[in-house]
């Protein structure tokens, strides 16, 4: 399988070549399992085409999707710096990169947000962001979940999102998982062609 030609277009969405080349590094490092998996085990949760083989990858897509398309708004974009959405789409990109776990569960992990965090911190020292950039990668990521932030007894695991970076990816995150809202795609499931209305 070739993961980086599985993102193709969303990679297309980074303007830094930099930050282009740190995401196919961790997109390279994703595992195989992501790329074919449901985005949701019960299917409850998310649209049709999510819940079904490639789900996952769909689901994220869309929600990159959603993002490209918020960011390019002016009223929107301008409350963001070229690199803050690259980071934005970078981060999307690998959010639920281990929604399964690190080697494959049956369910979606409440711990996800972290173990994608975890293992952006792990790879660090072969990316070109500076200090400032992977915190805000990681917090993007970590706190994607918004409200859903407790895992299955209860007890608060995940951050909430505060800051406008973090809120934009979470609402990237949540619209894409409305069964309200849908994505056509393309044979090859390379792109997102259009939403559909």
């Amino acid at each position: 399988m070739d993961k980086i030609k599985e993102f193709e277009t969303e990679i297309g969405y980074i303007k830094e070549d930099r930050i282009k080349k740190d995401a196919c590094y961790l997109i390279e490092k994703l595992p195989e399992y992501f790329f074919n998996v449901p985005a949701s085990s019960s299917g409850k949760y998310h649209p049709i085409y999510a819940s079904k083989e490639k789900g996952l990858l769909k689901h994220t897509k869309a929600a990159v999707r959603i993002a490209h398309e918020l960011l390019e708004n002016p009223i929107i974009g301008n409350c963001y710096s070229a690199t803050e959405k690259d980071i934005i789409i970078f981060g999307l990109i690998i959010h639920d990169g281990f929604k399964m776990g690190e080697k494959k569960q049956i369910h979606t992990i409440a711990e996800h947000p972290l173990i994608s965090m975890e293992f952006v911190e792990k790879n660090k020292n072969n990316l070109s962001l500076n200090e400032h950039e992977l915190d805000f990668l990681e917090r993007v990521i970590a706190s994607h979940m918004g409200i859903w932030n407790k895992n299955y007894q209860g007890k608060e695991i995940l951050p909430i999102p505060e800051t406008k970076e973090e809120i934009l990816v979470h609402i990237c995150d949540y619209l894409a998982s409305r069964k309200c809202i849908s994505f056509e795609f393309d044979d090859s499931f390379n792109r997102v062609a259009r939403p559909f209305r």
